[in-house]
């Protein structure tokens, strides 16, 4: 969120007014000498500069309302709710709306604009309403479920606008920004949508933009108002990519409309264009060598040098102000030349000026008012607040402390979040902020009760940066499902439990260990929630060490909604490079970042803990490999342990709370060498593993980065398999391939092991350059074993042609086949698929068919994405397949681009179809988006715990999808109903 890094002040009628995103207030202090006049409670953060008009100031929320404040006292005049309920939900840390006010108010004339809705699928609310009275002039409620291309070429989803920025007018132009992507734009007045062209700007974007005389500037590109064609680009930010943390700090070019000068900055360099030429006609040789003629920006009147790029650049009077790294620079609008300097502590992001003095806000929570050169005053954030004469903080009341402390002795509960249900005057809140880190949601039915308790609470340093308090019905919570980790009531400290209703703290106490804690002290009433009924594990990465790419979770479904997203705070690695999944089990979602290893709570996105592993997934940060397609995951999960190949070691970890409970070594290589880990399962207390055969590297899947990428960690093929005890590391047996074991043609059930023997096919290796054609691989065993001996059980050789098995447990059914996805192997050959009877070795069936991604195994069905024919199938695959016959069965998909595979639940699949998309196979049986974001390039999207989860996987991808998060999705909210 880049526009929620400082304070953004505005300055009317000698008061300066700015919103907090930490404690959601308005505050209005005199502008001249910083004393305070007034303050204002939201109910959610406040992260854009109100907009003042006549005697009211108006400001948007995180809480999904548009508030009118009067400029006097800050009384509300009236309030609009964006979206169509109350709905709330997580987002970063904060308990926000559902549709969240992020399209921050623009007032011409008597009018106001402002826009609610950050995820196109959950619906985008644009805004025209009557300044004085509130009434709604218009709403846009259409926008964001536009069927139209994505960032991608050929990309095509049910995927519109969003609403993140500070929206502008251009004469009968309404411009929307959409986070990362170029804004969109309405009629002002009527609301009607007229363009976003996202494709066509695949790459740029953001949630700033000025507008004038016809034109936008976005981001550094410059636009035609009227059509949102691409006139220019004044330059390209700084620091493209700030989660690499390179040196510095991102920078946006910086524009700045003086009556006479058009502004901007490009690096370090701020240079002025008189408005009235602005453009001019430049000669240009086209791809096809013609020269023509194309906009330009005129000449600059005068460029000066910075000595750092701005971060913000407003015009005042006869003065350019730039804000830059613990400076400030004013210049002279018609020469450019420098009239002062002054010193700052930290980045200028916010600038303002009014009535002679320049007001200067920075990344480190400070306002600084400069009076002729001279900083006469400083205020700081919220939790500090020395703004306001603050009374003494309270003391602890002695029954809400008793009560605090009982609580956290029983349950243990200090970190995650707290919803205190019918919370009262807010005190056992209090003592409960000042003895844990948890993060405190209160609700009262009170309206007095509610603002005393924010205003003591305020007083002690806690609201907002740990407690928030909201007015509402608690029988009637506006809150997510399953979020609240502890759940407590201050009025039944008093009243006793019966004081909160049993129904509301059901649907919110969290699934695996959420604990409720009641009462009076002395007579705590506990309770603990079990696992989610109907809820599956992922455990490995094709779900389980079968491979049924299946959870078998019978909770998801479509529709899908939100439940909480997170800003990426995990350094990833290029999602070209295809890392290993996410896991998820018994409450909790396990990511690896490209050098740690991060647990998290699925239900509440909360970090569990997260350990360091050095470069773990660096050999995965490339452009275009197969990656885990072909060597699989480094990780997996049984029962209460977390088991990770690093080289020649597995580390073992307690799930729970990330601590190295055992390391144990991988067999050494026949010439003594430490060897290094290849395959890696558990099942039933035991944990498998390979030894990898290091000499065989597999080429790269795109034909243009041949011989330029670093492979030697992409490893496939073993040589040696074994078993161990899952609790001690003894190896209780060993197989020495005859030829070589693939990691995809490993699976394992119940006391079974199957495996695929057969020569290492040269095709796919860097030797061989150029694409082969299509041809039978080199003979295969098919091999069963006994999990705990490795006795043979059976073995084939007749006709193992496949590189991949699967395996249903329940119905005794092995299948084997190919992966024949995008930035495949040469040996992926396609076009077959077997099965045999896993307990004997019979084979059921073996069929020619067309299919383009790994199967999956859902119960008594096969599914694979429908593939085009070749020179071994004459039709396109249907898709769906009955697992005992081998008898294709009626289904219809199709999706949009995506590289990645689907991934299944009993009634969901889940993939990339443009953003992500989902097929509910008992429901609409159609490819149905939710649309703003993008998956991963092969398995990022986890259909598990009762929730779809979508770790991050865009961190460094240049397509300007309108938001990058990590994401959890529940079926059909209950929230409301």
């Amino acid at each position: 969120m880049p526009y929620d890094r400082a304070y953004e002040p505005v300055i009317a009628g000698g008061t300066l007014y700015y919103g907090t995103s930490s404690d959601g207030k308005i505050v209005a202090v005199d502008a001249a000498t910083g004393s305070p006049r007034w303050t204002c409670f939201a109910d959610g953060p406040v992260r854009f500069a109100p907009a003042a008009w006549r005697d009211r100031i108006f400001v948007a929320s995180d809480d999904g309302h548009l508030y009118c404040l009067s400029s006097a006292d800050g009384r509300v005049q009236w309030k609009l709710r964006g979206g169509p309920e109350a709905d709330m939900l997580l987002g970063n840390d904060r308990m926000i709306s559902r549709w969240p006010a992020r399209g921050a108010p623009v007032v011409v004339g008597d009018q106001v604009y402002f826009a609610a809705g950050i995820w196109p699928s959950e619906g985008i609310f644009l805004y025209a309403v009557d300044a004085a009275t509130g009434r709604k002039e218009w709403c846009n409620d259409s926008s964001g479920n536009i069927d139209m291309p994505q960032p991608h070429g050929g990309a095509q989803a049910v995927s519109g606008v969003a609403a993140q920025g500070w929206l502008a007018i251009d004469g009968e132009t309404l411009l929307v920004p959409t986070g990362r992507a170029v804004p969109a734009a309405f009629d002002r007045a009527s609301g009607q949508f007229r363009y976003f062209h996202l494709q066509a700007n695949r790459a740029e974007g953001g949630s700033d933009v000025v507008a004038a005389d016809g034109y936008f500037v976005n981001s550094g590109t410059m636009f035609h108002t009227a059509d949102g064609a691409v006139l220019c680009t004044l330059g390209k930010r700084i620091g493209e990519r700030p989660q690499e943390s390179v040196p510095g700090y991102p920078v946006n070019v910086q524009v700045a409309v003086h009556p006479q000068w058009f502004v901007h900055s490009s690096g370090s360099t701020v240079s002025a264009i008189d408005r009235r030429g602005l453009l001019v006609e430049k000669d240009r040789v086209d791809a096809r060598g013609k020269t023509v003629q194309v906009k330009a920006l005129a000449k600059p009147a005068w460029s000066v040098e910075l000595p750092d790029p701005p971060v913000s650049l407003i015009a005042a009077g006869d003065q350019i102000i730039a804000g830059g790294k613990d400076r400030v620079t004013i210049l002279d609008a018609a020469s450019g030349e420098t009239r002062w300097t002054g010193q700052i502590d930290g980045i200028a992001y916010g600038l303002a000026a009014a009535d002679g003095r320049l007001y200067v806000s920075t990344d480190r929570g400070v306002i600084a008012c400069f009076d002729g050169g001279t900083a006469q005053t400083t205020k700081s954030g919220p939790q500090k607040n020395p703004v306001a004469s603050q009374p003494a903080a309270p003391a602890d009341d002695p029954l809400y402390a008793g009560a605090a402390d009982e609580i956290i002795s029983r349950c243990g509960v200090e970190q995650g979040y707290c919803l205190d249900l019918a919370c009262g005057d807010g005190r056992l809140a209090l003592a409960l902020a000042r003895r844990t880190k948890l993060r405190i949601y209160a609700i009262d039915s009170d309206p007095e009760r509610v603002q005393a308790a924010r205003r003591m609470l305020d007083t002690a340093g806690v609201y907002g940066v740990q407690v928030t308090v909201h007015q509402g019905d608690p029988a009637k919570l506006p809150y997510p499902d399953y979020f609240a980790d502890l759940v407590v009531s201050g009025r039944s400290t008093v009243e006793g439990p019966g004081a909160v209703p049993r129904e509301s703290i059901a649907r919110v106490q969290r699934p695996f260990g959420g604990v409720a804690c009641l009462g009076p002290p002395g007579k705590l009433e506990q309770s603990v929630r079990g696992p989610l009924e109907g809820a599956a594990p992922w455990t490995h990465q094709y779900a389980d060490a079968a491979n049924t790419l299946c959870s078998g979770d019978l909770l998801p479904r479509g529709p899908l909604g939100m439940l909480w997203f997170r800003d990426t705070d995990l350094l990833m690695p290029s999602r070209h490079g295809r890392g290993p999944a996410p896991l998820v089990a018994d409450g909790r979602m396990f990511v690896e970042g490209m050098s740690a290893l991060r647990a998290v709570n699925l239900y509440n996105g909360t970090t569990l803990w997260e350990i360091p592993l050095a470069d773990i997934l660096r050999p995965y940060h490339q452009d275009h490999l197969t990656g885990a397609a072909a060597t699989g995951s480094n990780f997996c999960l049984g029962k209460d342990r977390l088991y990770l190949h690093a080289g020649s070691k597995c580390l073992v970890l307690d799930a729970a709370t990330g601590r190295q409970l055992a390391q144990w070594d991988a067999p050494l290589r026949p010439d003594g060498k430490p060897g290094t880990w290849g395959y890696i399962a558990y099942r039933d207390g035991l944990l498998f593993g390979s030894l990898a055969n290091e000499e065989h590297l597999v080429k790269e899947s795109w034909r243009s980065y041949l011989n330029k990428l670093d492979m030697t960690r992409m490893l496939s093929e073993s040589a040696l398999f074994w078993a161990m005890d899952a609790q001690s590391g003894k190896v209780l047996w060993t197989y020495k391939a005859e030829h070589s074991l693939r990691h995809n043609a490993i699976a394992i059930g119940p006391e079974r092991v199957y495996l695929v023997d057969r020569p290492l096919v040269a095709d796919d290796t860097p030797r061989v350059l150029e694409p082969q054609p299509p041809r039978d691989l080199p003979a295969g065993r098919l091999l069963s074993l006994d999990a705990r001996t490795g006795r043979m059980m059976w073995k084939t050789d007749d006709q193992v042609f496949g590189t991949l098995l699967a395996l249903s447990e329940k119905h005794d059914v092995l299948v084997m086949s190919f992966q024949p996805t995008r930035f495949k192997l040469d040996s992926e050959l396609g076009g077959r698929m077997a099965a045999y009877r896993a307990g004997s070795g019979e084979k059921l069936w073996d069929i020619a068919v067309a299919y383009r991604s790994r199967p999956i195994l859902n119960d008594t069905v096969i599914y694979a994405e429908p593939g085009e024919p070749n020179a071994k199938t004459s039709t396109a695959g249907p898709g769906k397949w009955d697992l005992l016959t081998g008898r294709e069965l009626p289904f219809e998909f199709t999706r949009s681009y995506g590289c990645g595979l689907l991934a299944a639940s009993k009634r969901l699949l889940v993939y990339r179809s443009a953003t992500l998309g989902y097929y509910d196979l008992e429901g609409e049986k159609k490819t149905v988006n939710y649309g703003g974001i993008r998956p991963g390039c092969w398995i990022n999207a986890i259909p598990a715990g009762g929730l779809v989860v979508l770790a991050d996987a865009a961190s460094w991808c240049t397509c300007s999808y309108l938001n990058q998060a990590t994401i959890a999705l529940q079926p059909a909210p209950s929230v409301g109903e």
